[in-house]
């Protein structure tokens, strides 16, 4: 297992072109965060959907870092998303992971989006990541 400041700092040292903040890492969960911007609007006012999709990726590798460890080769082999209705172009996007099994290759994980301050989901998504054999495992 990965503590929220281990995955702070991976996440920083290799990805530093993320805007993702880490809320939460713990009990097969994760919340992560992104502050929208100009640039990751589209026309009409509303969050792009390649934006939301990263955030619900990370939020899923994150949780999975934080139920195996810092396991940089750990990928994302599927991501399915819904979305549900327009996100609010001036909020976070908030996004909220479950695991739901973790095994020995293989995570999966169930993550809600929201727009921040709003109950209602503005997207779901379900993804699968490929863990790579480890040997002291």
């Amino acid at each position: 297992m990965a503590t929220k400041q281990q995955i702070c700092e991976f996440m920083a040292a290799d990805f530093p072109q993320s805007n993702i903040l880490i809320d939460d890492v713990g009990d097969r969960s994760a919340t992560v965060r992104h502050k929208i911007g100009i640039d990751e609007l589209r026309p009409g006012g509303t969050v792009s959907g390649p934006v939301m999709m990263a955030v619900a990726d990370c939020a899923l590798y994150v949780a999975i870092l934080g139920e195996i460890g810092i396991v940089p080769l750990a990928v994302t082999t599927n991501l399915n998303i819904s979305f549900l209705r327009k996100p609010a172009a001036d909020k976070d996007i908030v996004a909220e992971c479950r695991l739901i099994k973790c095994g020995r290759s293989l995570a999966v994980g169930d993550v809600l989006l929201y727009s921040e301050g709003n109950e209602e989901p503005v997207a779901h998504a379900v993804g699968t990541y490929a863990i790579p054999p480890r040997n002291d495992r």
